[in-house]
């Protein structure tokens, strides 16, 4: 029988990597944080003011210490893989300390944001609702780099590229943490001169004699937006992917738009 000691090691767990401290740079995180903001290395390499070529060597250098895949190669640049987003969430820290010892040393009183947030919306959205708020939002944080992409699309399983996003519907995938903003509503829309013309429809079948202006349905990824769950049967005669062009179309007396109440009202 051996003796008991409190200071033995306890037992790990089946599985478990071993991973030294020492070898892992700190630096390196900050490249990883870089990339899952962009999904881009030559976008990643801007803001860190080096070529990409020396993003792509830390972050094979971070890779290697932890013995692990952080990154992937998606259909539209870079995502990092399940554990590379938790290790760049765990690595925020490091950038916000950096942040806080610049306030330190330039006297700033309060603390201000810095580096690059990217904000992925709707067009319409994302121009009427969220261009007002990150414009604020950079008046209150001067040295804070705003980026907005606008685009009607379905959320990826796997989001990168991005530090928020706005989107239609409920996006699906356990990774993702969501918070309901507000209802959506569509209606239907058309000029004053297309009515005088062709007349009011009143009932489904008479809206069927319109041509109707709409998403791409082929391009669609929406949804929340398929015609089908609105209108079932109907096709659109004038399609866009851009919500504005669905909106010029209808101004323009080219039919019937279906369109966003908060957008069509402001016209």
């Amino acid at each position: 029988m051996h003796p008991h000691s409190d200071e033995s090691p306890a037992p790990r767990p089946v599985g478990a990597r071993s991973v030294d401290p020492r070898k892992l740079r700190a630096d390196d995180l900050r490249y990883l944080l870089a990339v899952s903001r962009t999904g881009r290395l030559v976008t990643a390499a801007d803001a860190l003011g080096v070529d990409h070529t020396t993003v792509s060597r830390r972050i094979a250098a971070l890779e290697k210490s932890l013995g692990l895949r952080l990154i992937e190669r998606g259909a539209e640049g870079w995502t990092l893989t399940d554990i590379g987003r938790a290790v760049s969430e765990s690595a925020r820290v490091i950038e916000e300390a950096i942040d806080r010892v610049v306030d330190t040393v330039t006297g700033q009183d309060s603390p201000s944001l810095h580096g690059t947030v990217r904000v992925s919306a709707p067009d319409g959205f994302g121009t009427v609702f969220a261009t007002p708020a990150l414009v604020r939002v950079r008046r209150r944080h001067p040295r804070l780099q705003v980026e907005l992409i606008t685009a009607t699309r379905q959320l990826a399983l796997r989001p990168s590229g991005f530090d928020l996003a706005l989107v239609i519907g409920v996006p699906a995938g356990s990774h993702l943490v969501t918070e309901h903003l507000t209802d959506y509503t569509l209606g239907l829309y058309a000029s004053d001169d297309y009515l005088t013309r062709y007349g009011r429809p009143e009932t489904v079948a008479e809206l069927r004699e319109h041509p109707l202006i709409f998403y791409i349905e082929s391009m669609l990824q929406v949804g929340d937006l398929d015609i089908e769950r609105h209108l079932p049967g109907m096709t659109p005669a004038f399609s866009s992917t851009n919500v504005f062009a669905q909106l010029e179309a209808t101004q323009q007396g080219a039919g019937i738009g279906v369109l966003p109440a908060f957008l069509a009202q402001r016209t």
